[in-house]
């Protein structure tokens, strides 16, 4: 009998659809006829299908390849391939650690044999038996006892495996080539697209590697409120929602720094949280509404002492999560080697960009941004940082490839950061920019309760002419730096951009399991 046919998703034939899962729901009842349960409770496999391999290869390697292997072995997962040929039938089986061929014989198997004929491909089965080499090399599981495990209602997009009879070389087709498709049934694309799973187990191992190298560091992880009454940390737009018991609006955070900051003055010292935050902006390719990220906060260090913690906290995550694998996002090769590059933000400017941001005044800084095609009426309301801020991103930022710090910005874009020792003018604050992106984010911490009022009431004018990315005047936040917050240095960065890069993804998309979709 022919291979069963391994479809893409017909979604656009709703008709044929309907066809195929009726199929298989008339396979459902008649199992049920048989006595069977098509969702089992549970089931207690042995080895993974890469371990059950490894165990009959050092096998093979004690005893010799003729030799069968006694010791019976239980898997599962899901068929992803099945071939009837008479009283025998091949399938295999996908778990997350790769497939392995089951056999079936009806000589072993007597009446349970019939059953396979309800099987379908994306079934979810429980086999045992024991482990040989086939007569044409391949290690398989000769099955004894097999178990529905889950039936598949719907056929899964599975692809199409070729090998190339001239130079072996093995061929995947996708069955599931709709990338929009692919996002909002993130199930699917996970069941059937193994390398999306390990960009996913990647970003777990980034995520732990962070973890580990700040706990080593004496940082205390803490948690921070995601609803809060006034939203801060950040120059963004934020979500606004309504608490109906205490009828007061409430906005989902677009940073946990003015929190982190408050446990400083608490004498916690050194803090961190991985968090979800929410920013009310465009989606593009590099942003999603919502996002993760790392921030810490250090008493005693200045940001040249955060710099240098950055370069030590990204060579940690690289080497842990590649294990000392090149990165490559796109074209480039990305070379995580301190010291890493650096420039002040009107170096940069001038120097990349051509445009000489200290001799400009406002009018200046005007033309110089509207030559870049922004909207006369938007840049009529930006404030100085946010127009040097415009040419930094347009002009310089994405030139930089490999990691480069950009230091010392603008008082204007920086109402959170200390003064730059010599020129009141800057601030010390750094951002890390890779692949043409910002990564990180860090300052020198303001200190100075009043002079920290004073940016904010600085930022109420810019509100009140129109911005509508601005930093609001905290209240109990002063109250805080009132009580005295020991020199510190801050950190951030986005953890999706840093996955993106070290997975060579080419969409913020590609590295969040469920990113915000327009609905259907």
């Amino acid at each position: 009998m022919a291979s069963e046919p391994m479809t893409a998703d017909p979604a656009g034939e709703r008709l044929a659809d309907d066809r195929v899962v009726a199929d298989r729901v008339a396979k459902l009842a008649r199992l049920r006829e048989r006595g069977l349960e098509p969702y089992a409770y549970s089931f207690d496999p042995t080895h993974h299908a890469a371990a059950a391999l490894a165990l009959f290869d050092g096998h093979e390697a004690r005893h010799g390849a003729e030799q069968e292997l006694a010791e019976r072995v239980r898997v599962a997962g899901r068929i992803v391939s099945k071939r009837v040929m008479g009283k025998s039938t091949f399938a295999h089986l996908a778990d997350r650690t790769g497939k392995i061929q089951l056999y079936f014989r009806v000589n072993d198997l007597a009446d349970a044999y019939e059953v396979l004929d309800l099987i379908d491909l994306g079934d979810w089965v429980g086999a045992e038996g024991t482990l040989f080499r086939t007569r044409t090399g391949e290690v398989s599981l000769r099955v004894s006892s097999f178990t529905l495990l889950a039936k598949s209602l719907r056929p899964l997009p599975l692809g199409k495996e070729e090998t190339d009879p001239e130079t072996g070389e093995r061929r995947v087709h996708s069955g599931f080539s709709d990338v929009e498709a692919r996002y909002r049934q993130r199930y699917a694309d996970l069941a059937v697209n193994p390398e999306v799973r390990d960009t996913f187990v990647l970003r777990a191992r980034v995520v732990s590697a962070m973890r580990r190298f700040l706990d080593e560091r004496n940082f205390v992880e803490v948690e921070t409120p995601v609803l809060q009454p006034l939203y801060g940390g950040a120059l963004a737009r934020p979500f606004v929602t309504h608490h109906n018991a205490l009828d007061m609006p409430l906005y989902l955070r677009i940073s946990d720094e003015l929190y982190l900051k408050r446990l400083i003055v608490g004498g916690m010292e050194r803090v961190y949280e991985i968090s979800k935050v929410f920013r009310n902006e465009g989606l593009s390719r590099f942003h999603n509404p919502e996002f993760t990220m790392l921030e810490f906060y250090a008493a005693y260090l200045d940001y040249e002492g955060v710099m240098r913690l950055t370069e030590e906290l990204l060579v940690h995550v690289v080497d842990t999560a590649l294990g000392g694998a090149p990165v490559r996002f796109g074209e480039h090769e990305i070379r995580f080697a301190p010291p890493f590059a650096r420039f002040s933000m009107y170096d940069a400017i001038r120097d990349v960009g051509g445009v000489d941001v200290a001799a400009l005044d406002d009018d200046g800084l005007r033309d110089a941004v509207r030559a870049l095609g922004l909207p006369a009426d938007e840049v009529r309301t930006m404030g100085r940082g946010r127009l040097i801020d415009e040419l930094f991103g347009s002009l310089v930022e994405p030139k930089l490839i490999q990691p480069t710090f950009i230091t010392d910005y603008p008082r204007e874009m920086s109402p959170l950061a200390k003064p730059k020792r010599g020129n009141p003018q800057l601030t010390e604050r750094f951002e890390l920019i890779v692949a043409g992106k910002e990564l990180c984010n860090a300052y020198s911490e303001l200190n100075d309760p009043i002079d920290q009022r004073q940016r904010f009431e600085a930022q109420k004018r810019l509100a009140a002419a129109g911005d509508e990315e601005t930093q609001p005047l905290d209240e109990d936040f002063l109250r805080a730096m009132e009580y005295g917050m020991p020199p510190t240095g801050g950190f951030g960065i986005g953890i999706d951009r840093l996955v993106m890069i070290l997975s060579g993804q080419p969409s913020i998309r590609d590295v969040i399991l469920f990113p915000t979709m327009r609905p259907e």
